[in-house]
């Protein structure tokens, strides 16, 4: 039975989905994205009954592939856009039309976005929504044909005992294939889910002829089973790509992945056939004046190339400062002491801070300290620390409160637009390389030191550079606007390598001076106030 929540739920999709014109269920405001209705209501590439579908005419993703196919401008996001190419490559028809130039903005997000698309992932969340679907169809048509509780009841129950295994977990883990024997009980609920998956194959298998419906969903659990076996080396991969196995463990969910360490050749692939241009653009896809780390990446070598100055005057209207006396980096007291050498700075901007961190721990490390200083001192700010809301709504607290500080991870280094005087002080704490325990780092380290190549310097240091750019790209977004970038990390002072980083960031007026950069902080304040005024 429903919870009342559910059936509420229930109502306000009901009146919703007759009065969008859209389908997207993010206009559905008030149902939680992450409500367990949805699954309830929304299908899947997988449980798509396409033509055999008797609401096929009323879809709304039917409606808005048919827009897109009459249309001459097609707007779509990078996952939308990879998912077309990858459904291509598998022979499936095609979810985008065909066009003769396509144009990718923020096109250093590619690469990433093509990792997932290129290779294939199997989690505890799909296989309970497949039992799901089962049950429901099986109690719709196919009462004659098993017990269906009694024959899903063992998956369900490898299930349940997985989700209370991953309950006692405190963070997210991400770990390459083998590790996964760290976390024994886990593995072994992970290696039986295989032998139900096997059992249950064979029992939709003897009546997939039924209905179309029991045929999708055969092949669903067709395909699932594949994944699972080849991701446990049971079955050998499909392609003959370099690629790593890793999983994924939260206390909701256990996820496994098989990615390929490059997408240069695929991507090269998918972009045969007919002709037409591809335009790739983004305000941070050079690395000292070079593209040749964003094009190897894509396998775009010989593609023509420019890069033009930015219209901003960066030298006046921001100064940045990396301080002379910085902490150390590695020091477990880092985040405290750097909290502290520039806490004059804070209290000179006032508010309309972004304090960016490299971890969700020192996230919410700053955001703790900040918290107890705005009210030790009785500073009226309003501190926002990421998980504390939804980022467009801590967005919206941010450009609406009278004195914000927001102190974010990743999420907040890039998409986000804050222009005038809202944002007048940035800080990075530290130079953001990707965690070298991260199982695909570690792997491509492996894979390009087998090549002969440096990972630090092929992959590691132009990564970062990029990254960088982002995070110092939050602070000048118009003409007229003013203010101080610091980055915390000394090493971008101390170690060779710094110079290629302090290289590609924009040239800002720079300082190693915490004092001139309050002096400048305070004269950016005062001219903010005298706005206001």
């Amino acid at each position: 039975m429903p919870s009342p929540q559910e059936a509420r739920h229930v109502r306000s999709i009901e009146w919703f989905s007759k009065t969008t014109l859209t389908g997207d269920k993010a206009d559905c405001t008030e149902v939680p994205e992450n409500a367990s209705v949805w699954g309830y209501v929304t299908s899947t590439r997988e449980s798509c009954l396409g033509q055999e579908c008797g609401f096929y005419e009323e879809c709304f993703v039917v409606k808005a592939r048919r827009e897109a196919q009459a249309a001459e401008v097609v707007v779509v996001n990078h996952h939308l856009f990879l998912a077309d190419l990858a459904l291509r490559e598998e022979g499936v028809a095609e979810l985008l039309p065909n066009a003769g130039v396509v144009i990718f903005d923020e096109a250093h997000q590619l690469r990433d976005v093509a990792t997932q698309f290129f290779g294939q992932s199997i989690s505890t969340h799909q296989w309970h929504d497949l039992l799901r679907d089962i049950l429901i169809e099986g109690r719709i048509s196919a009462r004659d044909a098993a017990d269906w509780d009694t024959v899903l009841r063992p998956m369900d129950l490898c299930l349940k005992e997985l989700r209370t295994e991953l309950g006692r977990l405190n963070e997210v883990v991400r770990l390459p294939f083998g590790r996964l024997s760290d976390y024994p009980a886990i593995e072994q609920g992970i290696q039986a889910m295989g032998g139900h998956a096997e059992t249950l194959f064979g029992v939709l298998s003897a009546i997939a002829e039924r209905s179309e419906e029991w045929q999708k969903l055969t092949e669903r659990t067709g395909e699932c089973l594949a994944v699972w076996r080849q991701w446990l080396g049971l079955d050998p991969l499909e392609n003959e790509v370099d690629t790593v196995r890793w999983l994924t463990l939260s206390p909701f969910m256990a996820q496994l992945s098989c990615s390929p360490m490059d997408v240069a050749d695929t991507f090269s692939r998918c972009r045969g056939g007919e002709p037409r241009a591809w335009i790739f653009t983004s305000a941070t896809l050079s690395v000292k004046n070079s593209l040749d780390h964003f094009n190897q990446s894509l396998g775009l070598e010989g593609a023509e190339t420019s890069i033009w100055p930015s219209p901003f005057d960066y030298e006046n209207q921001a100064l940045l400062c990396v301080p002379q006396d910085g902490p150390n980096p590695k020091s477990p007291g880092f985040i405290d002491e750097l909290c502290e050498l520039l806490w004059p700075l804070i209290q000179a901007s006032d508010g309309g801070v972004f304090f960016l961190c490299t971890t969700l721990r020192a996230t919410a490390k700053v955001g703790k300290w900040l918290e107890q200083k705005n009210s030790e001192n009785s500073l009226g700010w309003t501190v926002l620390v990421q998980g504390q809301a939804g980022k467009a709504e801590m967005l919206e607290q941010f450009r609406s409160s009278d004195k914000p500080l927001l102190v974010g991870s990743a999420t907040f280094w890039e998409g986000v637009d804050v222009k005038g005087d809202a944002l007048r002080l940035v800080i990075i704490d530290k130079i953001p390389f990707a965690p070298p325990d991260d199982p695909l780092v570690a792997a491509r380290n492996d894979w390009l030191k087998d090549k002969g190549l440096s990972p630090f310097y092929e992959m590691a240091i132009p990564e970062a550079a990029i990254a960088l750019k982002q995070g110092a790209g939050r602070l000048i977004r118009d003409e007229t606007d003013q203010g101080v970038l610091v980055i915390g990390d000394r090493r971008l002072l101390t170690e060779g390598y710094g110079k290629t980083l302090w290289r590609s960031l924009p040239p800002f007026g720079r300082t190693r001076s915490v004092s001139e950069a309050v002096v400048r902080m305070q004269a950016i304040a005062a001219r903010t106030q005298g706005r206001s005024e």
